[in-house]
């Protein structure tokens, strides 16, 4: 088949790209490569992507409707997986314009385009992010998701909002993925496991908010990545469906700064901080529907996935 990945030079988007290049598929991938992170980051994942024979890159906004207008026309797409975004829920805090263009602009100009280029299947990123002020664990899908409490939260539950309203008028099916904290090589830098890295390596103290009372379900890329497939491939779904993506475990933040101390050899010291704004104690994802409907299964724990990061950490940055 042809694939569109939106945010094809993202942490990621650059896995699913060569997942879909394995097993066959011909991939035209779409990126902004905006500076919210290091662009040397994103250029090097898709010098990679590059290199295959079946992808084709094109480097676009997808606020620009008109240039998004264009990629539907070159190209006849069996189906479209939307994972472009701004990301970060401190970001959002004090850069929410950011957020209205490419997570509320970006993606309603995706579904138009989509839309009318009579895709039959439209998978995008939502994130765990939705269950904002959710206390109940592990989140499930059939819990009440409108208490955001970040802008960057807001978007991603438009998002699925907006999506419903698509298929229930045009008949576009659309399938929103709740990811929960996905980590792994080439990961983003603004995320815990490579800044605790970075610091550690660097001899610096770690930041570490809510005086360390967190916990999150730490998912490697690859098994995200299995998930993502699924849902642009597997038969039988309704016209609208929502899942968790996770790895169906709280893991205590503690615990993942011991394990990446150990792999780096280090002692870490650690500034004890209050909670952010924005920020929730924990994440703990519910993921019984995409097991049943997606055969969606985690089968990564941090002890494994953490070396895999750190070995790559090395490597990209020629630490021996």
């Amino acid at each position: 088949m042809k694939i569109l990945v939106t945010g094809a030079a993202g942490f990621i988007g650059m896995h699913l790209v060569n997942a879909l290049l394995d097993d066959g598929h011909e991939v035209v991938g779409y990126d902004n490569f905006s500076d919210y992170y290091a662009i040397k980051l994103k250029r090097d994942r898709h010098a990679l992507l590059q290199r295959r024979p079946a992808y084709t890159g094109i480097e676009a906004d997808l606020a620009d409707y008109d240039a998004l207008r264009r990629c539907f026309a070159d190209h006849r797409f069996d189906g479209v997986c939307h994972l472009a975004a701004q990301a970060g829920v401190r970001y959002s805090i004090d850069h929410p314009f950011a957020y209205q263009k490419a997570n509320l602009e970006g993606f309603l100009n995706m579904l138009e385009a989509c839309r009318h280029a009579r895709i039959s299947r439209l998978v995008y990123a939502s994130s765990s992010s939705v269950y904002g002020g959710n206390t109940h664990l592990p989140f499930s899908e059939a819990d009440r998701v409108d208490t955001p409490i970040s802008l960057y939260a807001a978007t991603k539950k438009a998002n699925e909002l907006m999506a419903h309203c698509y298929t229930h008028l045009y008949g576009l099916q659309t399938v929103g993925l709740r990811f929960f904290t996905v980590y792994g090589p080439w990961g983003r830098p603004d995320m815990a496991m490579w800044l605790f890295t970075a610091a550690m390596l660097a001899g610096r103290p770690i930041q570490v908010f809510n005086q360390g009372r967190m916990r999150r379900d730490f998912t490697y890329v690859d098994d995200i990545v299995g998930g993502v497939k699924a849902a642009l491939f597997r038969d039988g779904l309704a016209p609208c469906e929502v899942f968790n993506l996770g790895n169906s475990r709280a893991e205590d933040l503690m615990e993942l700064i011991r394990l990446i101390a150990a792999e780096l050899g280090v002692v870490p010291t650690m500034d004890l901080l209050p909670m952010q704004p924005g920020d929730v104690p924990a994440t703990y994802a519910d993921t019984s529907l995409a097991e049943q409907k997606l055969g969606f299964h985690s089968s990564t724990p941090i002890s494994a996935g953490v070396p895999r990061f750190i070995a790559w950490y090395r490597d990209y940055h020629r630490i021996s």
